[in-house]
C-alpha cells in the first residue's frame, strides 16, 4: 500500500503524464489541506463541479484533521500524483467488514475528465486487497444530488440512512442552510 503504482493517464489526453498513488505521510499535510479546500470551498472550488461553496463557508478540513486521518490506525490517506504533483486524494478507513471512503478531492481544473472514476476504482481495489472488505461506505451531504448521482453511476446506492451535520462545529464549515445532513451510500465490493 505504501508504494507508488503507475497507471497510464488516459482520461485526460490534454494533460500528459503518469498517475501514481501513494500513502500520505505527515509531511504531506501542507499539500493536502489546500487541495481539499480548493475542491469544495471558496471561489477556487467554483472552477470544478464538486464545490460546496453554495452550502457552506469556512473550512472543509484543517492540518489537525488531515494529520489525524494519516496517523489513525486502520486509516490510509491515498495521494494521487501526476508527474510528481499532487492532484487528488481520498481517505480509506477500515471499519470491520466495510471500508469508509472520504476526503475525496480532485483539483478543480482536472474535474470532469475521468480521473475521479479511476481513483474511486483504485480505492475500491485497494481496500479489497488490504482489508478484504465486502462493502465501501461513504457519507455525502444530502443536498448534493449531482454528487450522489455521480456515485450512483459508480455502483453506490442510497441506504435511506442519514447522519446529522455537525452544526456549531466550525471545523467542518459554516452552514449557509439549516437543513444539511449526510446521506449514507454503500457499494458491495464482492
Amino acid at each position: 500500500m505504501d508504494t507508488a503504482t503507475p497507471v497510464p493517464d488516459t482520461a485526460a489526453p490534454q494533460e500528459p503524464g503518469t498517475v501514481t498513488y501513494r500513502r500520505a505521510v505527515l509531511d504531506d499535510v501542507p499539500v493536502v489541506v489546500p487541495l481539499v479546500e480548493s475542491a469544495y470551498r471558496g471561489d477556487a472550488s467554483r472552477a470544478g463541479w464538486t464545490t460546496e461553496a453554495h452550502l457552506l463557508e469556512g473550512q472543509r478540513t484543517d492540518p489537525e484533521g488531515v494529520a489525524a486521518v494519516i496517523t489513525a490506525p486502520g486509516s490510509v490517506l491515498l495521494l494521487v500524483e501526476r508527474d510528481g504533483a499532487t492532484v487528488a486524494c481520498c481517505q480509506l478507513e477500515h471499519r470491520g467488514e466495510a471500508a469508509y471512503f472520504g476526503m475525496f478531492a480532485v483539483r478543480p481544473e482536472l474535474q470532469g475528465a475521468g480521473l475521479g472514476k479511476r481513483i474511486i476504482a483504485e480505492a475500491e481495489r485497494r481496500v479489497r486487497e488490504l482489508w478484504d472488505v465486502r462493502e465501501m461506505h461513504m457519507t455525502v451531504i444530502s443536498a448534493r444530488e449531482d454528487l450522489i448521482a455521480w456515485y450512483e453511476r459508480r455502483g453506490y446506492r442510497r441506504t435511506g440512512e442519514t447522519q446529522p451535520f455537525p452544526y456549531g462545529d466550525e471545523r467542518f464549515g459554516v452552514p449557509l442552510r439549516d437543513d444539511l445532513r449526510f446521506e449514507v451510500l454503500v457499494k458491495p465490493l464482492v
